[in-house]
């Protein structure tokens, strides 16, 4: 039987390129020299997104499955993403024309009056804001297909043809974390996008330790470094979807003793 976690493995590499691709939306300065060359720069990252989105449904076809309601989601959420990121492009692309047909002197469309170089500006970010609102929880949607469509295949019978590796609660919230592109370091220090979600350096170190999560440098200012899943790490974290979570460890204090037994061990 095919292993089902390949599949939901490529859906966290594209939720990793999501990562990427919206750090480097957010670096993108209109008013700096070139901003055509970086908005096309950007266009070809957000067309590889639709690529790989379109690949992953091409390997859903190669899986031999019954295509209940679940996987009837996992294809319909996943070719949205590859929808959603061909628009994306579409923006761009128009950003970058806003601003080059204004430099050269010609109206945007035959029948429009000049942009002035501040409108062309407005206009072109006014795309760029379409393209991160629709790319913004790219990272986050394709986590959830592929824990949607491993469940669902384990529900099916299908099994994993490898072992996942043995993880604690703190350590599997901080791979859904790093695989929903929420983990950057600054001065050695995580940064944790998501309210409610904690994750400390010495995890991190330790996930490192084993493989399980690289660094690299994060463009996003004031930040230093961001924390992705290597190969091992989408492996290992596919493997535990479709399973029971651990317990979230609480911080409460262990219960008192009853009053009547504090009691009778003061009498003795």
């Amino acid at each position: 039987m095919t292993n089902p976690t390949v599949p939901a493995e490529q859906l966290l590499a594209l939720a990793a390129d999501f990562t990427r691709h919206n750090d480097a939306l957010v670096g993108i300065r209109l008013t700096a020299s070139g901003p055509a060359t970086a908005l096309n720069h950007q266009t070809d990252l957000t067309q590889h997104l639709s690529d790989s989105a379109l690949h992953i449904v091409d390997v859903f076809n190669e899986q031999s499955m019954y295509h209940s309601p679940a996987i009837r989601a996992v294809y319909a959420r996943v070719k949205q993403l590859a929808q959603l990121t061909i628009t994306a492009a579409d923006h761009l692309l128009n950003a970058a024309d806003i601003l080059d047909v204004t430099r050269a002197g010609i109206p945007v469309n035959d029948d429009s009056l000049l942009l002035t170089s501040r409108q062309a500006l407005d206009e072109a970010r006014s795309r760029l804001t379409l393209v991160r609102d629709l790319t913004v929880l790219g990272a986050t949607d394709a986590l959830a297909t592929a824990e949607l469509f491993v469940a669902e295949r384990r529900r099916q019978g299908a099994r994993p043809l490898h072992k996942s590796p043995a993880l604690s609660t703190t350590q599997n919230t901080a791979l859904r974390a790093i695989a929903q592109g929420e983990v950057t370091i600054t001065d050695d220090r995580p940064i944790i996008r998501s309210d409610g979600v904690r994750v400390s350096i010495s995890t991190i170190r330790s996930l490192e330790s084993r493989g399980l999560v690289t660094r690299e440098p994060c463009l996003l200012r004031h930040h230093d470094e961001r924390v992705h899943l290597t190969a091992d790490g989408s492996r290992g974290l596919t493997g535990t979807f479709g399973l029971p979570r651990p317990p979230v460890p609480t911080a409460a204090r262990p219960a008192s003793r009853p009053a009547t037994i504090a009691a009778r061990a003061a009498t003795r």
